[in-house]
């Protein structure tokens, strides 16, 4: 059983973004091919092909939460309500929830994938080098080594390695990775500066007091990566949620066939209340956010007291 759950899991990763692209294409053309009743002219409805390509991922992704974590969460109810909807031959039906979900789920790799562009882009703009100011003179060492009281030189068009208060020299200092500033702000003596943000103009020396881990840029690094919309309080919330929802609808669907004995009320409300907008809605939400952060730039150091 482990061997076939592990292969499960490596199946529904085969292909990634693109798969998925490709799968919610074909589908879509399959069920305007179905709307248009094109499905006369074969042997079988064309909403088949949405039913197998986006329709089999979810409830194999059903099968493996179920087995492994004992996982009742939205995939399970929309499984349900795909194979009561085959049963009962509204194809259609079944192949529309099908590629709503695959569609939201596709919105959300891209928000995932987005987030991730700016954790790469934060990356690169973690300087590399400083010049250490020491008995007058100066040599470069790498940022990681640089330590808190440092006396630092910052020339022009070079990044800030770390965070910092300005000791001599006047400048201009573009904040954008920190603030989303488009403008670039003045910066004098006893002002503070921080890491990965870029010297415009003037040269200055400043007082090292944030170094390494500590520093803005590493922060904001860190603060993105853990970001994950799977930790987030509100999606736990909305899970647990998701989880009386398929309780909830299943319950409903069985009184209802067995009050009125008619299956296709009873799979109307599977399909109703598949819960796509609840589940998709909490983690694609924030990983846009993230992904907004990152490109935009936000502010992670104000007000916070430094020791130097």
């Amino acid at each position: 059983m482990k061997r076939l759950v592990q292969w499960l899991e490596k199946l529904l990763e085969w292909g990634g973004l693109k798969r998925d692209l490709v799968f919610l294409i074909i589908s879509g053309a399959a069920l305007v091919a179905s709307i248009l009743g094109l499905g006369r002219l074969l042997p079988l409805d064309p909403a088949w092909v949405a039913i197998v390509l986006c329709g089999v991922p979810i409830i194999l992704e059903a099968v493996v939460g179920l087995i492994t974590a004992f996982d009742i969460k939205a995939d399970l109810l929309v499984s349900m309500a795909l194979i009561a909807s085959v049963w009962i031959g509204e194809d259609f039906a079944a192949g529309e929830v099908a590629f709503i979900m695959q569609l939201g789920a596709l919105l959300e790799e891209l928000t995932v994938a987005r987030a991730r562009e700016g954790i790469e882009k934060l990356v690169k703009m973690t300087p590399q080098t400083a010049r250490l100011v020491e008995n007058g003179t100066e040599r470069q060492i790498p940022a990681q080594q640089v330590k808190v009281g440092d006396r630092l030189r910052v020339l022009p068009g070079e990044s800030i390695p770390v965070d910092g208060v300005i000791l001599s020299g006047e400048t201009s200092i573009n904040q954008a990775v920190m603030t989303g500033e488009s403008m670039p702000v003045d910066k004098t003596v006893g002002d503070e500066v921080f890491s990965g943000t870029v010297n415009q103009f003037g040269a200055f020396e400043m007082q090292a007091c944030r170094v390494g881990e500590d520093s803005s840029i590493q922060r904001m690094v860190r603060l993105v990566q853990s970001a994950d919309a799977g930790k987030a309080k509100i999606v736990g919330l909305a899970d647990r949620w998701a989880t009386w929802v398929v309780v909830g609808a299943l319950t409903a669907a069985g009184l209802t066939w067995l009050f009125s004995g008619e299956v296709i009320r009873a799979v109307t409300i599977l399909v109703v209340f598949s819960p796509c907008s609840l589940v998709l809605a909490t983690p694609t939400a924030i990983m846009a956010a993230i992904g907004n952060a990152t490109h935009h730039g936000f502010w992670c150091g104000r007000g916070m007291p430094w020791n130097g």
